[in-house]
């Protein structure tokens, strides 16, 4: 028997989650993105074509996540009953509710034209910067070790991540606004700087950071370099939920697993 079991039972529980989650994580992230560049987009006078997308992609990743969520719980009617109470100190009890309200304003947003749906346009952005940030808090809530220890950076990381995507799948959609790359740059300057803060650099951390910031220097008079960086952005956002995700069982499992 070791330290880091009881009769080689593991002392911490490993998450049973499937792919699922990850992949909600990365849908949902991108979609609350989306829905706050919609409005900053629209607070700026920027093109209206700009603005219609990028509801659009809130309220089609908001359409996304909630069968992806309901998928993990396994009954629908689990997330039904996460929304007879509002938690304020639970993370999922939050998130239900976020995505919810986010659904519905999104929607509204997209499909509601003049001050109604712009109304809803900016619910949809408050509800969507957490829906990017809040399963950071999620997984820092936990007790799981490699989680708990990043629990102040897990939300930026994942916030800058669904930012990255966002831009990505808007420019991957023909949109090239300098903003959108200046956007893109930030957000993976932002986890290049993470993966090292938080010691992990491997194929996640690449493709989300180091080389669509490197592939965005080189694409202010590139279209083709920016869309190579859109590509690379969205698989390093889906990596980077994946190897948390992974590395959180693989924590749970042997506390001393460094993610890598």
């Amino acid at each position: 028997m070791s330290d880091e079991t009881y009769y080689d039972v593991p002392l911490l529980k490993p998450p049973v989650w499937t792919w699922e989650v990850p992949v909600y994580f990365f849908v949902g992230g991108a979609a609350g993105a989306s829905a706050v560049i919609a409005l900053a987009a629209q607070l700026t006078g920027a093109d209206r074509k700009l603005v219609r997308d990028a509801r659009r992609l809130a309220a089609g990743g908001a359409v996304l996540s909630g069968p992806l969520l309901v998928a993990d719980l396994g009954r629908p009617e689990r997330f039904l009953h996460m929304l007879r109470v509002f938690k304020p100190r639970s993370a999922m009890s939050v998130g239900a509710w976020t995505l919810t309200v986010f659904g519905g304003a999104s929607a509204g947003a997209a499909l509601v034209k003049g001050r109604l749906g712009d109304l809803a346009a900016a619910l949809s952005a408050a509800t969507g910067l957490v829906m990017a940030t809040y399963t950071g808090v999620l997984l820092g809530a936990t007790a799981i070790p490699v989680w708990a220890e990043h629990k102040k950076t897990l939300p930026i990381i994942f916030g800058a991540s669904g930012l990255a995507s966002a831009v990505a799948l808007l420019e991957l959609r023909g949109h090239d606004e300098p903003a959108l790359n200046a956007l893109g740059f930030a957000a993976a300057a932002a986890e290049a700087a993470l993966a090292r803060q938080t010691k992990r650099i491997g194929a996640a951390e690449l493709f989300s950071g180091l080389i669509p910031a490197v592939l965005r220097i080189g694409g202010l008079k590139s279209k083709r370099l920016r869309r190579v960086a859109a590509g690379a952005a969205l698989l390093g956002s889906l990596l980077t939920r994946l190897a948390w995700v992974e590395a959180g069982k693989a924590s749970a499992k042997n506390p001393r697993t460094a993610l890598r």
